[in-house]
């Protein structure tokens, strides 16, 4: 185990020690103010600060505590490494689903992420969570499988009903699928001057997961192709992954055509008649 590895054991093995660092990164501390903000006694403290002084990551003016420059340098990056694995562990359980295949995707527009998944005593979160997002937004723009559960349409067409502006694009199996699911009220939301409904002949990710921009957040939402099943939603307030979605969105938009009534009516859907919304 090389130096760089084990010092970055001594830090992790310690939550005081942590606690300490983060402590000092706001400013001078005596010894007290360290034991206020790490829990940790006042042996304990001593020895964090002894070692802290071996590393040369702070130095001692009278009672007063401070990080030196290379200290300043290791807690950054410390803690930049602490987030970046707190958002790798979020990630990890719904990383199939996300849209790693669109241009511009990048891990760290997520690193404040939202992620809702079915669990074992209770699978409707992640559809909660999308109705949650639609309730609570006067726009969105939307391409792919993201609005596909019944519960979510009844949503979805209801605030478009009630004046949410609407943009939406969509392969024309999934449209075809989502109209057969109640023909009438799609129909009420689509023909709303509120609502756009455009088309794509080729979304990419279209089989695993679909992309939404609304006011103060964006979402994405992992289906399983096979079953329909709402798999994850990932929803995030982060300003860089809200411009990486509408640039997808708007690059999508241009390559996109009006929904056609009657190419809807007589379209192949290439054998993908299993489709289907799920309730």
């Amino acid at each position: 185990m090389d130096s760089a590895v084990r010092d970055i054991e001594f830090l992790a093995r310690s939550a005081h020690r942590v606690a300490a660092l983060e402590a000092l990164a706001e400013g001078g501390h005596d010894r007290r103010d360290l034991r206020l903000a790490t829990g940790a006694s006042d042996p304990t403290v001593g020895r964090i600060l002894r070692d802290f002084e071996g590393h040369s990551w702070v130095v001692r003016t009278g009672p007063v505590y401070e990080l030196t420059p290379l200290g300043e340098f290791v807690t950054e990056r410390f803690l930049e490494l602490r987030e970046a694995m707190t958002a790798a562990g979020t990630l990890r359980d719904v990383w199939r689903w996300l849209p790693r295949e669109m241009e511009g995707f990048a891990v760290e527009h997520f690193e404040d992420a939202v992620v809702s998944y079915p669990g074992p005593s209770y699978p409707y979160q992640p559809v909660e969570r999308v109705s949650h997002l639609l309730e609570t937004t006067d726009t969105i723009r939307g391409l792919g499988t993201t609005i596909y559960k019944s519960g979510n349409l009844e949503v979805f067409c209801r605030r478009v009903l009630d004046g949410m502006e609407t943009e939406y694009i969509y392969s024309l199996p999934v449209l075809r699928a989502i109209v057969a699911w109640n023909p009438e009220l799609t129909a009420r939301a689509f023909e709303c001057d509120n609502c756009t409904v455009l088309v794509h002949d080729s979304l990419r990710d279209d089989d695993r997961c679909g992309l939404n921009v609304m006011d103060d957040c964006i979402g994405i939402c992992g289906h399983d192709p096979d079953t329909a099943q709402l798999e994850a939603v990932i929803d995030t307030a982060s300003a860089e992954a809200r411009e990486w979605a509408v640039d997808v969105y708007e690059r999508h938009r241009r390559e996109a055509r009006p929904f056609d009534r009657e190419e809807f009516l007589d379209a192949d859907d290439g054998g993908r008649e299993r489709l289907r919304v799920e309730p």
